[in-house]
């Protein structure tokens, strides 16, 4: 199919060559989708998306990415490399991995300058991006300087100023007060609607049902177990509870302590 962006088919792979993180994985992910991968901690999430950046390969099984195989090898080619790199970009979980420069505003065009884009269009990408994600006045500060929220708005500046065709985000809103995380969501929303394809692992159910269409959940078998609606799947909670998805919550009644599970599925 022409809008097939990815292919996975039955995809291993193992840390060390010994430490599963990937167990019969397939998946396939059409242009412009909205996709939530949602797991327990160690499940595969930022394992798959490391994969779909191409920075890891399968051990067994095969990926596909906009038609071709995706090897080592492929990588090698500089105008396959190039391209991939230009459509593709990976926000990772720690902002800090991807925040080196001395400034933000370097931090945010270094993508586009390493991919040859023009200073105009760099400009114009700038300008947008740092206006929708209200983060202007932060431009000739050091990115050590910022609070955990303004880096991850640094970080995924950054990525859209590639203009990629994918966005892969690993957990773009964890440990983020409500106002920088709806700063977040309306920029993923506005990037789908732009025609953006968005894959999102994250462990903050309430964002579920707005970032995505389909969720895609991780068992402790490092296997899709589940996949669907949001609404369907986080309105089972039995199914949450098996896998380690509802908050376990602790509160007094009547002077007794009582521990229940929930999920936080209301919107902020």
């Amino acid at each position: 199919m022409a809008d097939l962006l990815f292919e996975l088919t039955q995809v291993h792979y193992a840390y060390l060559g010994k430490i599963p993180a990937l167990r019969g994985v397939d998946l396939a992910v059409q242009a412009g989708a909205k996709i939530a991968v949602v797991g327990a901690n160690g499940s595969g999430k930022s394992t798959l998306l490391t994969m779909l950046d191409a920075l890891i390969f399968p051990d067994s099984g095969g990926i596909k990415a906009f038609g071709k195989t995706i090897t080592e090898e492929a990588l090698n080619d500089p105008d396959f490399s190039q391209f991939f790199r230009s459509n593709v970009a990976f926000l990772f979980q720690n902002p800090d991995i991807q925040l080196f420069c001395p400034t933000v505003k370097e931090d945010i065009i270094f993508g586009p300058l390493q991919l040859g884009v023009s200073h105009a269009e760099i400009n114009k990408r700038l300008d947008k991006v740092v206006t929708e994600l209200k983060i202007t006045h932060l431009l000739e500060r050091a990115p050590h300087q910022l609070s955990i929220g303004e880096k991850r708005k640094v970080a995924l500046a950054g990525v859209i100023a590639i203009d990629p065709q994918v966005l892969l985000l690993d957990e773009p809103t964890a440990g983020l007060d409500p106002k920088t995380t709806r700063d977040i969501v309306d920029m993923l929303l506005a990037q789908n609607q732009a025609g953006k394809t968005i894959i999102t692992a994250t462990h903050d159910m309430h964002i579920v049902e707005e970032i995505a269409d389909i969720a895609y959940v991780f068992g402790a078998d490092k296997k899709i177990v589940r996949s669907g609606a949001p609404d369907e799947i986080l309105s089972d909670q039995q199914f949450l509870k098996e896998h380690n998805l509802a908050h376990i919550h602790r509160h007094r009644h009547q002077g007794e302590p009582h521990v229940h599970a929930h999920s936080h599925l209301d919107h902020y």
